[in-house]
């Protein structure tokens, strides 16, 4: 009696291994609609990222080095490159403020539909 609840037992275990298994590994049929057989068994967690995290991980990984002098235009500071003669709006004007009038490194990522650098951090390239 005993082997015979072991051997069963074994039996489960290794039907929930092979289920499990099939379910991480990729399937290389064409994916089906869901059926109503489809509700009844257990569907497994979401393991997506929210939007806003990877949104943060692209800036991340877009930020670069912007290098130029802390401008004030009209009523806000702007980061001039004067080796391309280029002008950046600054999203943190706070940051910007401290720095007016001097050379500058920008680490930033840029929104190019609205010409703004997005401001991760501002250092003065002065000390150089």
């Amino acid at each position: 009696m005993k082997r015979l609840v072991s051997l069963v037992a074994l039996l489960g275990l290794s039907g929930l291994g092979i289920s499990l298994s099939a379910q991480q590994t990729p399937s290389k049929t064409p994916s089906h609609p869901p059926s109503a057989s489809d509700s009844e068994t257990p569907s497994a967690p979401d393991t997506t990222v929210p939007q806003s995290q990877t949104d943060a991980t692209k800036a991340e990984q877009s930020a670069r080095a912007f290098e130029g002098m802390i401008q004030k235009s009209g009523n806000q500071f702007v980061l001039e490159q004067t080796a391309t003669q280029t002008s950046y709006k600054l999203d943190d004007q706070h940051k910007a403020k401290h720095f007016e009038g001097k050379s500058v490194k920008v680490m930033a990522t840029v929104d190019p539909s609205t010409n703004q650098l997005h401001v991760i951090d501002i250092v003065s390239s002065e000390s150089r």
